[in-house]
């Protein structure tokens, strides 16, 4: 029952048992009027006093309750003026109308009338999200959580700068775990004199210890190749602050003894478990080695990644061990199927076809039947020359199927080789890698971080010119007697002579001994010119793109082709390789769209810059010398803006940073 109907109920209470006092004596008045009269008395004394008490207690009750209003609005005065939390109230145009004094001390300023961009900017940024009603926003060196409520136009201020200054240094005493492996250790010092190598390596580990000592690393070695380290997330930061210059020390230190050594870098960050940042450093590790070496792979645990170097390209192995290895493994696997699909990526060109054409005969050497995906709708015009070679060919164009048709001679034993990439979204029919179980790789390009999941076997070798002279290599290590058709050697011979520009770049001494064997097996020279001859509105059309190109910072050549002209994706390329051997560029770019309305960005270089990194920073990808990138819904001079960012983040004025 509520107070004020219990007082109301216990004063008429009292007034019953007046009335039935006074019927009482009134009875008793009646049969002794003397003890009535008594009675009245004594009741009448009682009722004056019962009616002062009440008056009493009314004045009483009516000064607590005027205290008590006085104490709660002194106490919410207390609370506005002087509590440590700050109170704004702000009007439509986010100027400021009110603020109580622990804004003004805080702050050092006051803002009446002024915008809230004087306060913060950060904070008239969250007020503009009308989906955020809270948030941390840091004013001078202080955190404030900021509440808002947006109808009455009332912001509150929390401070809460310990809570973000203790999560800031747990964030960065969390562990960070690196593995660093000298890429080609065993490679060059083969052979060489024990004291020569002791002194190379003491020069190594030298410089090794004095970066991890100047950045706070803990650092050891765990074999001849390969080192540890310890870290946390403030020294991450520093060594990224540096570009993880180490290796380029390395590099250059190791250069002047004549003995260029790099060194590949996994690191592993953001996991609370000791055991899973180790697999991600694992991970990275991998991913740098794939990508040719000389470089850091940074994963983080929301799958991000990050890289730096990359700068020279991949060291050409000396000894063909892991050729032939990989030749026996491939055979085997194609022993335990009962037929072999052979994929390229889309729009294949000469190392995609001429490589296809290998592996075909890898499995039919072996006995077993081969296909090659092709969509004849997704032709790169300077394979249409080979294609039309091919036809010719009844066999060999036999083993040539549309992705729709291939679709029917897959079984569970089928094994499937992709050649020259390692994209699932650049590979010819992404939907045969989830029918087929086991898939082998093939590929000469950098790793990027996209990548087919779970292959049965890998080759990835970024040092080699082209797919086509991996796949030569494997051949040579076929156990049975190989006798190649005189297509069938053109078509690798024309792969290697494309990618490697006639033999100008990325040539190794493999790359001539991979040439050497197919000439040998009846590759025709004069075939090969025939089937890379270009017709005359091809190269007008790249003396127009070549046209249009001027200089960006220092050795840069950019060209653009006008929005409304499209040219394919060959004439692109080509115009970038055109526009790389004019003198004073170490880079060029070549921005058009394409006939299916993609722009379309390749990138060419002799290796001084690495255009890899810069086309990978536009969801790209390629070679320290050869990249490319496509975008969509964006015009080719919001393309240009883009890809002088990109160039911005690790070149200024000409000079990497």
């Amino acid at each position: 029952m509520p107070k004020f109907l219990m007082k109301r109920w216990h004063g008429y209470h009292i007034l019953s048992l007046f009335i039935v006092a006074a019927l009482f004596i009134s009875i008793l008045t009646y049969y002794q009027w003397k003890i009535g009269v008594v009675g009245f008395l004594i009741l009448g004394l009682m009722v004056i006093y019962t009616i002062q008490a009440r008056i009493v207690f009314e004045s009483d009750l009516e000064d607590y309750i005027s205290t008590l209003t006085y104490r709660v609005n002194k106490a919410g005065e207390e609370a506005v003026t002087r509590m440590p939390v700050g109170i704004l109230l702000y009007n439509e145009a986010l100027h400021v109308q009110w603020m109580n004094p622990f804004i003004t001390t805080t702050f050092g300023k006051v803002l009446l009338d002024q915008s809230l961009d004087e306060l913060s900017e950060d904070l008239v940024a969250l007020l503009l999200q009308d989906e955020v009603d809270d948030d941390v926003v840091q004013i001078n060196d202080a955190y404030y959580h900021v509440l808002i409520k947006r109808d009455e136009r009332l912001l509150y201020f929390f401070d809460v700068t310990d809570k973000e200054e203790a999560k800031e240094l747990f964030e960065e005493a969390q562990t960070v775990i690196a593995l660093i492996f000298l890429d080609n250790y065993d490679e060059v010092t083969q052979g060489m004199d024990d004291q020569v190598r002791s002194s190379l390596m003491s020069q190594v580990t030298a410089s090794l210890n004095q970066w991890a000592t100047e950045h706070d690393i803990f650092l050891r070695r765990t074999a001849s190749d390969r080192f540890v380290a310890i870290l946390n997330n403030k020294s991450l930061q520093l060594v990224e602050e540096n570009q993880f210059d180490i290796i380029d020390e390395i590099r250059e230190i190791t250069g002047k003894e004549k003995v260029p050594i790099t060194l590949s870098v996994g690191v592993g960050t953001g996991e609370t478990s000791s055991r899973e940042t180790g697999k991600l450093a694992q991970s990275s590790l991998d991913l740098a080695l794939g990508r040719g070496g000389d470089q850091v792979a940074i994963k983080r645990k929301n799958g991000k990644v990050q890289f730096y170097g990359g700068k020279s390209n991949a060291m050409e192995k000396r000894t063909r061990v892991r050729a032939r290895v990989i030749s026996h493994a491939l055979r085997d696997f194609v022993l335990e199927s009962d037929r072999v699909i052979i994929m390229g990526h889309k729009n294949p060109d000469m190392d995609a076809i001429g490589a296809s054409i290998g592996v075909l005969k890898i499995a039919n050497v072996n006995d077993r039947d081969g296909y090659i995906v092709l969509d004849p709708n997704d032709i790169n015009h300077d394979v249409q020359m080979l294609m039309e070679e091919v036809e010719k060919h009844d066999h060999l164009w036999s083993q040539f199927m549309t992705p729709e048709e291939v679709q029917e001679q897959i079984t569970e034993r089928t094994l499937l080789v992709v050649v020259d990439t390692h994209k699932p979204s650049l590979v010819m029919d992404p939907s045969l890698l989830q029918r087929i179980e086991r898939i082998v790789v093939l590929d000469h390009h950098r790793r990027g971080e996209e990548f087919i999941e779970d292959p049965v076997l890998v080759y990835m070798e970024p040092y080699a010119s082209s797919t086509a002279e991996l796949v030569t290599e494997l051949l040579e290590y076929q156990p049975k007697q190989l006798k190649m058709d005189r297509l069938e050697a053109t078509a690798l011979l024309a792969g290697i002579i494309v990618d490697t520009k006639s033999f100008a770049v990325r040539t190794g001494a493999r790359t001539f001994d991979a040439a050497s064997f197919l000439r040998s097996n009846g590759a025709d020279t004069t075939l090969v010119q025939k089937l890379l001859k270009e017709n005359l509105d091809q190269y007008v059309k790249r003396a127009k793109l070549v046209e249009h190109a001027d200089y960006y910072l220092n050795g840069f050549a950019i060209a653009t082709a006008h929005e409304e002209e499209t040219f394919s994706q060959i004439v692109i390329a080509q115009a970038a390789d055109t526009l790389l051997m004019m003198k004073d560029v170490l880079a060029s770019f070549v921005i058009s769209k394409r006939n299916d309305g993609i722009i379309s960005i390749s990138a060419r270089s002799l290796g001084d810059v690495n255009v890899q990194v810069i086309m990978e920073r536009m969801n790209g990808g390629g070679h320290l010398t050869n990249a490319a990138t496509q975008l969509e819904n964006v015009s080719v001079d919001e393309a240009k803006e883009m890809l002088q960012e990109a160039i911005d983040i690790d070149y200024r004025g000409g000079q990497e940073i």
